[in-house]
This record gives structure tokens, C-alpha cells and sequence, in this order.
């Protein structure tokens, strides 16, 4: 079991994951009891959803590094599977969806076997090429380009995008092959961007009075961006050298990173809600809303934060800091 090998500041974040959790449940115990007047239904329900997408995520993560791929798989699988259930298909499209849906596992196999060079080429690359291909091949052509694109779209954001989350996990040091810095950076990079949602929101609602994309996400203020950015900065100073192998400096550039990359992907799926008239993208998770609803920051946090960290300690710092070649 992974547990075991886990340094023990990745131990002590998850413990403290699981307080922040048992605080918030006696507060909404207290809002209940207290302030009986008003419904603390949806509360009530994000904080139980939070429990078992915390309990899963953490299971995953902290048994083996292939669990933790695993996870982020079926993830992947849910987020692609609600984004085809709401996008209009073609009828004849409906053939080539099969092909979509199998990138998962080939997509997360090039993880497993540490394959750098297949991952980061076959979906932006050879299925880009070849599902165009497979709907030729049926001969329907009205709507030819809206199905590609839009097919190709989702194939991108839900898949290869979360996958990077999964490649962090395989990471590991030339010199010291032995050490785990995946699970410490893929706890980084979760927490900082769930953190960095939740301050958008608290500094948006406190000091929020001018809106940035009013058509697009009416609740996102200048304030609640700019306070998310210093409060994930912060935050990255103060868990980043602990978790992972980036100074302080490299960790503060890696908060700011992950709160406007967090901010982009949050607006670019609001933008999506908006196109298809839609409040969320499902009712899978009580009180959240759709599994992309969850998700969308990281698709955007989780492809940039891992070519920092790539680019960082693959290219640009030598010695025991390098990490192994990957294939």
C-alpha cells in the first residue's frame, strides 16, 4: 500500500483535508440548530458531496499510483459521458461516439506505462486525424464540421486534459527513483484549485461590485478574482515547498498560475452552460451540480500546472532535482 511510502507532509495535508471537513459539518450543525428560518438544505448537501469526493479521491490517491490513474479515468469517463448526453449529436454520429469513448483507456494506459511522448500526441494529434475519418466514412456530411469540432472539443477538455492530473502521479526523481513527489503534487494542485474556487466566491460575495464577463459568468468580479489570485498565492507559498519539490518562489508563481487558469476554465465551462441554456451539467453530485461542474477549473489548472512542473525540473533544474526521462 502507498500509504506507507507517502512523506509525511502529504499525511498531514490529507489529515488536515479531513478537519476542514469535520469543521465544516458541526457549522452546518450549528446553522441548522440555530438558524432554524432558513434552508441549509444545499449546504447540508455540498458538504456531504465534499465528503465523499474527498473519501474517494484521497482512497484513490493514497493506495497505489495505478488506483490513482484509475480514478482519474472513470473520471474522465463521467465527465465525457455527461458532455455527450447534453451536446446535440447526429444520429450518424452515434457510430463514431464508440471511438470517442475508447481514447479513455488507451489515453490512461499511456500514462501507465509512463509514455510521454504517445500521451501529449494521441489525442490532439492521431484521434484528431482519424475521428474525422471514421464520420467520413459514414458519408453523412450535413453538419460535418460543428460534429468534428465539437466531438474533438470535449475529447480535449474532459480527457486529455484530466489526464495530465493522472501523468503528475507517475512523476518521480533520476536520482532518487524511489521517492513519491506525484502524490504530493497532485494534492497540490486539487487543493489549490478547489481552494482557489472557493476564494473567488467568499471575496467575490464580500467585496465583489464590478463584474468582469457579466454575459458570460455575471458572479465573477474584479474582486473576486484578484482576492483568489492572492489568497491561491498564499496558499501555494505556504503548502508548496511543504509538498512539493518548487521553492517558494516557484510555488507562489504556481498559486497565481492555478487561480487564473482556475478562473479561465470556470468562465470557459459557464460559457458552455450558457450556449446550451443550461443552470448546471446534471444532478450527479448533490449540491454541486454535474460532474463538469466540479471539474472545470481543473481542466484547465491540471494541463498548465503540469508543464510548469515538467518544464521546471525536467529542463531547467539540474542535479537531484531532475526527474527521470520519460519515454
Amino acid at each position: 500500500m502507498q500509504w506507507f511510502q507517502l512523506p509525511t507532509p502529504v499525511k498531514l495535508t490529507i489529515g488536515g483535508i479531513a478537519a476542514v471537513l469535520v469543521v465544516a459539518t458541526i457549522w452546518a450543525a450549528l446553522l441548522r440548530r440555530f438558524r432554524p428560518g432558513r434552508d441549509w438544505r444545499e449546504l447540508t448537501l455540498r458538504i456531504n458531496t465534499w465528503w465523499v469526493l474527498a473519501i474517494v479521491f484521497i482512497g484513490a490517491l493514497v493506495v497505489t499510483a495505478t488506483t490513482g490513474i484509475v480514478f482519474f479515468a472513470f473520471a474522465s469517463f463521467l465527465a465525457l459521458k455527461e458532455f455527450l448526453s447534453l451536446i446535440p449529436t447526429r444520429r450518424a454520429d452515434r457510430r463514431v461516439l464508440f471511438w470517442a469513448y475508447l481514447t479513455i483507456p488507451l489515453q490512461f494506459y499511456w500514462v501507465y506505462a509512463e509514455w510521454y511522448g504517445m500521451f501529449i500526441v494521441f489525442i490532439p494529434v492521431y484521434m484528431f486525424l482519424l475521428l474525422p475519418l471514421r464520420m467520413i466514412s459514414i458519408g453523412e456530411t450535413e453538419g460535418f464540421l460543428r460534429a468534428a469540432g465539437t466531438l474533438h472539443w470535449g475529447l480535449m477538455t474532459t480527457v486529455f486534459c484530466l489526464s495530465h492530473a493522472a501523468f503528475l502521479l507517475i512523476l518521480r526523481f533520476k536520482d532518487a527513483p524511489e521517492s513519491l513527489p506525484g502524490p504530493g503534487l497532485v494534492l497540490f494542485l486539487v487543493v489549490a484549485t478547489q481552494f482557489n474556487d472557493v476564494a473567488q466566491f467568499v471575496w467575490g460575495k464580500t467585496l465583489g461590485r464590478i463584474r468582469i464577463l457579466p454575459t458570460v459568468s455575471p458572479g465573477k468580479t474584479w474582486a473576486g478574482v484578484l482576492g483568489g489570485v492572492a489568497s491561491s498565492m498564499l496558499l501555494g507559498v505556504a503548502l508548496g515547498p511543504w509538498l512539493t519539490p518548487m521553492n517558494m518562489w516557484q510555488s507562489l508563481a504556481a498559486g497565481a498560475l492555478i487561480s487564473v487558469a482556475g478562473f479561465v476554465g470556470d468562465v470557459n465551462m459557464s460559457a458552455l452552460k450558457r450556449d446550451l441554456h443550461l443552470k448546471d451539467f446534471g444532478n450527479l453530485l448533490p449540491g454541486h451540480g454535474g460532474v463538469l461542474d466540479r471539474l472545470d477549473s481543473l481542466t484547465y489548472t491540471a494541463p498548465l500546472f503540469f508543464h510548469y512542473i515538467y518544464w521546471q525540473f525536467l529542463f531547467h533544474t539540474h542535479g537531484s532535482m531532475n526527474f527521470s526521462p520519460l519515454k
